[in-house]
């Protein structure tokens, strides 16, 4: 028979409780703990044998409903510099975990020196690695997490993948898994088991590195459990020296959560400052929204995901983009002197190049409202590189905004946008925070489940209501219970509230 039906035994007793519900109301005042207003009324009384039954208290329409995420992105040139301990306290400040983000999608340029080994020999994961190991650490260990220690001689992929556990497994453990055939035959060792599995807040997605270009992208580990996140692919597009070598070009990740596809582009652009350079940095954007794929593969689920980067419902772009001011060194500095961002902003190549059409038209960026992040001095200084009187040895280079994000779609809010102070390398890392909508999926026969069922899903993420029937007349003469436990459990202090109510008269 068919619960949900008015004239089920579940259907009946659903109109007999919340008739009964509503006639105590009327002489006490309202249970902060009641959650029963969305159940329907049935028809006709019958048989009200029961045994463990779980109610979600809210009706679920057979349609898409929206969810807020927020998401930090973050883009950093650290110069080819390798991350040291005393980087932490930097990472902290630009990352500002203690705002708990739900997904954090961090692009680097220059992980490694520019060289010619870099460039065209094998790649190394050691830089990415260690990377990682840091981002993981800073974001966990302010939620009090334990951080594994990582084991010697770590194995990484320049290629990680998170890949959706089956439903039946996922509620039992909650985790993901890694897919050995994403490690290019290397072995799985209990450092990736750590980035996946181990007891953090926050999980490794996805992690992506060509050369010097690195993307990674971390995701609330609750999420798992509450959305479904699926199709996590990763592209990458060289279009440096000779138009296809790695020192310049992108690293992409796809994913979906929900029924929401999401593309993040983290891009190292041509740099100079000559006339006409601008028009380089145009055609290598060109050249990744033309490059920059997402096949299918055989393992693929049977949901569709977007091939291309305009396929996506969110798009997300940000790196060194190394557009330049077209302004005279002396009459930038002083304008950055005066603060004056809206006076310099219209010097901005990369605001001309959108007016006019010449490249990410239709996109959209923050108001900046910080100096420029480029270029400083050196390394623990907080002087941009040349000027007058120029020192010996000094580039000479006119501040500029290098380090941009961008992005494009529906459902996307900017509630910030910001450089941070970190004196590590000659850029200033830079971050925004977005608040998106995604699409989810109502069920629609989710009000009665049995015991199996995972309520992180349903209920409000706060708590959980169990009814469950009971008493030593549940066989009686009419095969009515006698009794109804109600216990409301708190999932963030585990304290529990329990009534009970008498079903007959």
């Amino acid at each position: 028979m068919d619960d949900m039906s008015p004239k089920s035994s579940s259907g009946r007793f659903r109109k007999w409780f919340k008739r009964k519900h509503k006639n105590k109301q009327k002489h006490k005042q309202p249970d902060p703990y009641n959650y029963l207003d969305g159940l329907s009324d049935g028809e006709d009384e019958g048989d009200y044998i029961m045994e463990d039954v779980y109610i979600s208290s809210f009706e679920m329409d057979p349609c898409t409903s929206t969810n807020e995420l927020r998401i930090f992105v973050g883009t950093w040139n650290v110069a080819g510099r390798s991350p040291v301990g005393s980087l932490a306290v930097d990472l902290e400040e630009w990352l500002k975990p203690q705002d708990a983000a739900d997904i954090y999608v961090l692009g680097f340029q220059e992980i490694v020196p520019l060289k010619t080994r870099t460039v065209i020999g094998v790649e190394d994961p050691t830089e990415a690695t260690n990377w990682n190991l840091l981002i993981g650490k800073t974001l966990n260990e302010n939620f009090g997490c334990p951080w594994l220690t990582p084991m010697l001689n770590p194995v990484s992929s320049d290629n990680y993948q998170y890949v959706k556990v089956p439903d039946c497994e996922r509620r039992a453990s909650f985790s993901g898994v890694i897919d050995s055939t994403l490690m290019r035959g290397r072995w799985i060792t209990q450092y990736h088991q750590q980035l996946v599995l181990g007891g953090s807040k926050y999980k490794l997605m996805a992690s992506k590195k060509m050369v010097g270009v690195f993307i990674s992208v971390w995701m609330k580990k609750e999420l798992l459990k509450k959305y479904c996140v699926s199709n996590v692919k990763v592209s990458s597009v060289a279009c440096g020296i000779m138009g296809y070598l790695g020192n310049k070009g992108s690293v992409s990740v796809s994913m979906s959560i929900e029924g929401t596809s999401f593309c993040f582009i983290a891009a190292h652009l041509a740099s100079g400052e000559k006339n006409g350079d601008e028009g380089r940095r145009n055609r290598q954007v060109s050249e990744i929204f033309k490059r920059t794929s997402f096949p299918r593969s055989a393992k693929d689920d049977d949901n569709r995901h977007p091939l291309t980067i305009f396929g996506h419902d969110q798009i997300f772009w940000f790196g060194d983009l190394n557009y330049r001011l077209d302004l005279e060194d002396n009459l930038a500095r002083d304008l950055i002197k005066k603060q004056d961002w809206k006076a310099l902003q219209g010097f901005d190549q990369l605001r001309k190049e959108q007016e006019d059409g010449g490249v990410f038209e239709g996109w959209r960026e923050g108001n900046i409202k910080f100096a420029p992040t480029y270029k400083y001095s050196s390394s623990n200084c907080n002087r941009y590189s040349g000027g007058l009187p120029n020192r010996s040895g000094e580039k000479q280079r006119t501040p500029a905004w290098c380090d941009r994000i961008l992005w494009y779609g529906k459902g996307v809010k900017l509630l910030s946008y910001f450089r941070s102070e970190s004196k590590f390398s000659d850029h200033r890392p830079v971050s925004a925070q977005f608040s998106t909508q995604i699409e989810v999926m109502k069920s629609t026969n989710s009000r009665f489940l049995d015991k199996e069922t995972n309520f992180h899903n349903i209920m409000p993420p706060e708590q959980i209501i169990v009814f469950s029937l009971q008493g030593p007349s549940i066989n009686n003469e009419e095969g009515k219970p006698t009794l109804l436990s109600l216990i409301v459990k708190d999932t963030e202090s585990s304290s529990t509230h329990a009534s009970r109510y008498k079903l007959l008269n």
